[in-house]
């Protein structure tokens, strides 16, 4: 036994290990040529099970599954509240309104109408499909999200969708769950202790962390300082205590994490970029990581359940969400291009299988099948989802350089002004003053003014560079060779 049990911590270290080697020697590849990540770990996963080199087969009993996936959850929807920018949802709050409204909640009773008729499920159980299945994947969202021509409208409601979708499906199927596992109707006591779960004890555990996290944090801040890279693990603390927190009084952790992450998105934007910058990488290496073991086996159960129904089942799956957001945008100003979008890209991926499989892990009878139905049309989704990224146009640019910066050539002369360093002679930290940036702009020579902000700080405030191009702070050289900006050209960095 204790062989075994070295055998797999062994195996399991190698496998993390293989998942952030590949993930950072693929990053490239996978995003030139849209390839769906995914769909690379669950190869990857498939090579490692049964099927393959027989060396990892992970159950659904399996309680290195019940850690992983947890964490994986736990993760999610963390990630999802400290990525939010409050000020962004404020800002478009009707978009928002409408794709979480309309689009997310009327794709989830679409679909469990469709569970019910073409399945024959209870309704409870067809309710937790449904919200299983309404759920977007973020990690599936990325390679759509970054492209640089991507109308900035379909940015927004796939990174608010993507976001906030989440935690307004898992009351629903922690609701679907009470039904389920009770023999009958939930009575009176089991409705308000639900409630409290729901409204009080996971939230309210969240939101007290999340206040005295960075209560704690603010005050070593004043003192002695704290490195920046730091600051992403301490994030990740707050989200692990938070669900702690939740669990021992018989709260839900999952939104605890939530709630703890939307309060250090409220209260504390330098913590969010830190996480942004640092933590999120970590996050996704762990949902990775998910992603490899349920490619192992059980991913694939869901070609067992394949049958008319089911497949009849899938194709209506596939086609409500269209219908679902086309309906949720109509009488909107975006362009039918954009709505298009809007209503296609609706992965299923691993927040789909997380959420199936909180009743599977609380043992409640009849859900397992479940469980493969999703398996298939996570399947699905990965081909069909990420296989059109591959055939969506690609705009490199998405922005027009200004006219001095386009008129210039990259052997033209840099113009040397009056007081003003040359740009061969600036320093790393020089700062350029208003003044210096018109006197620069009067003379002609070709300047370019760079947006670096970072996303979450960028999204917080209404402030903005007039004439200023947004360059992501993690793909500036990237993006500045695809717009081939002529070498001798001012760059101005705006980041305030």
């Amino acid at each position: 036994m204790e062989y075994l049990d070295s055998h797999f911590f062994i195996l399991t270290l190698a496998l993390v290990g293989a998942v952030i080697i590949i993930a950072a020697l693929l990053s490239g590849v996978i995003e030139r040529s849209d390839l769906p990540q995914v769909g690379v770990f669950l190869a990857l996963g498939a090579a490692l099970g049964p099927a393959g080199l027989g060396l990892l087969d992970v159950t659904l009993e399996s309680p290195f599954l019940r850690v992983v996936a947890t964490l994986s959850l736990l993760l999610v929807l963390f990630t999802d509240a400290v990525s939010l920018s409050i000020a962004e949802v404020r800002r478009n709050g009707g978009l928002a309104f409408r794709v979480l409204g309309p689009g997310t909640l009327l794709s989830a009773t679409l679909i469990t109408v469709a569970g019910w008729q073409l399945l024959h499920l209870p309704v409870a159980a067809a309710a937790v499909l449904g919200a299983a299945l309404a759920s977007t994947d973020p990690v599936m969202l990325r390679g759509l999200l970054r492209r640089p021509g991507l109308p900035e409208p379909v940015r927004l409601a796939l990174r608010l969708e993507s976001g906030l979708n989440d935690i307004v499906l898992l009351p629903v199927v922690l609701v679907a769950m009470a039904f389920l596992a009770q023999s009958g109707t939930p009575t009176r006591t089991d409705w308000a202790r639900l409630g409290l779960d729901l409204f009080f004890l996971g939230p309210g555990a969240g939101i007290a962390v999340g206040v005295l996290g960075i209560a704690a944090l603010e005050m070593i801040r004043r003192k002695t300082g704290v490195l920046r890279d730091y600051e992403s693990i301490y994030s990740l603390g707050i989200a692990f205590t938070a669900y702690a927190a939740a669990e021992s009084v018989h709260g839900s952790g999952f939104l605890a994490a939530f709630a703890a992450g939307l309060t250090i998105a409220a209260l504390d934007v330098e913590l969010c970029d830190c996480f942004l910058e640092y933590g999120q990488t970590t996050a996704e290496m762990a949902l990775l990581f998910t992603f490899v073991l349920f490619g192992t086996s059980l991913i694939w159960s869901g070609f067992i359940v394949l049958s008319w129904p089911v497949f009849f089942f899938a194709v209506a799956v596939v086609l409500i969400r269209p219908v679902a957001f086309l309906t949720s945008l109509a009488g909107t100003h975006l362009e039918i291009h954009s709505r298009l979008l809007i209503a296609w890209f609706g992965p299923r991926g691993l927040s789909s299988l997380l959420l199936i499989l909180l009743p599977v892990f609380r043992a409640v009878p009849g859900i397992e099948p479940l469980f493969s139905i999703c398996c298939l049309i996570v399947l699905l989704s990965v081909a069909l989802h990420g296989g059109s990224l591959m055939f969506l146009k690609r705009n490199e640019s998405g922005v027009d350089l200004p006219d001095a910066v386009a008129r210039s050539s990259e052997d033209e002369a840099a113009k040397e002004l009056p007081g003003i360093s040359a740009p061969n002679e600036i320093k790393s930290n020089d700062l350029i003053t208003i003044p210096e940036l018109r006197e620069i702009q009067r003379s002609g020579a070709p300047i370019l003014v760079l947006d670096v902000r970072a996303e979450h700080s960028l999204a917080e405030s209404d402030l903005r560079a007039q004439g200023a191009i947004r360059i992501p702070p993690d793909r500036a050289v990237k993006r500045l060779t695809e717009l081939d900006v002529p070498r001798n050209t001012w760059l101005v960095a705006f980041c305030a």
